[in-house]
């Protein structure tokens, strides 16, 4: 039996998971590289195609770019898209294909310092392509403040609260063929979480249901960042993102505990 099914926040344990995955990922180096030509190829398509078409925008009393206001839906979007590979995708594999985490509860390791570590290195990827998403963004002009920087522990926070939804979700899947639902999900957060338009073109209605999704939150709380226009909402906004992570990281936790011991 499991001591605990809840996770022990801080647990010093978790950090060997981390290093197990950046030992495995460091001779596909090319696939780690490749996240940081992403963030360049949607700014410049951004930049030298929609950002001519669609011309300005006033947002919250600011008259920005379109590229302004879409680079940082992209930031979170790319945080999100990052978070579900590695927490659902990849954890999937090492749980079902390849069992890998048999072997690593065969070590004084325990399952809550698994789902600790899978939400840690997610999470840590997620900071080194969000630093260069920043930056891309910095230098394309498609920023007007630079508390810009303060975008990066936003998209932690991002990164925190899809790898915990992502990793209890992938208890849930019970075969190749269920990842259809999981783009099945996705691809509506991610088409209307106010990412390509303001909010405020949506029906009242439906612009409450909007503001449930965590993309949402994030894009919000990122966007304000870029504007420099600072609210009390925006504290809010990132508590959000913190208890959505949390929470899928308990359920998680409770989850594999099940799954993984007998």
């Amino acid at each position: 039996m499991v001591s605990r099914v809840l996770p022990v926040f801080g647990s010093r344990r978790a950090v060997h998971v981390v290093e197990r995955n950046f030992e495995v990922y460091k001779s596909q180096w090319m696939m780690l590289i490749s996240g940081f030509f992403e963030p360049l190829f949607y700014l410049l398509s951004i930049g030298i195609g929609l950002n001519h078409l669609v011309g300005n925008l006033n947002v919250g009393g600011h008259v920005i770019s379109y590229a302004t206001f879409v680079a940082p839906g992209m930031l979170a979007t790319s945080m999100m898209n990052g978070a579900v590979i590695d927490t659902i995708m990849n954890v999937f594999f090492r749980l079902k294909i390849t069992h890998s985490y048999e072997s690593l509860l065969a070590t004084p390791l325990e399952v809550t310092d698994v789902a600790l570590g899978e939400i840690g290195w997610a999470t840590g990827r997620a900071a080194i392509y969000a630093a260069s998403f920043i930056a891309c963004m910095v230098l394309l002009g498609d920023t007007s403040s630079w508390w810009v920087v303060l975008c990066w522990p936003a998209a932690l926070l991002t990164g925190i609260a899809f790898a915990g939804v992502g990793l209890a979700s992938c208890t849930y899947i019970r075969n190749w063929q269920d990842f259809d639902l999981v783009t099945l999900v996705q691809l509506p957060i991610f088409l209307f979480s106010a990412t390509f338009f303001p909010i405020t073109l949506y029906p009242r209605w439906l612009g409450a249901i909007v503001q449930l999704s965590p993309l949402y939150q994030s894009a919000a709380l990122m966007r304000g960042f870029a504007l420099g226009a600072f609210a009390p909402i925006m504290l809010v906004r990132a508590a959000y993102l913190v208890a959505f992570g949390l929470a899928g990281l308990t359920i998680a936790a409770r989850r594999l505990a099940r799954i993984l011991t007998p």
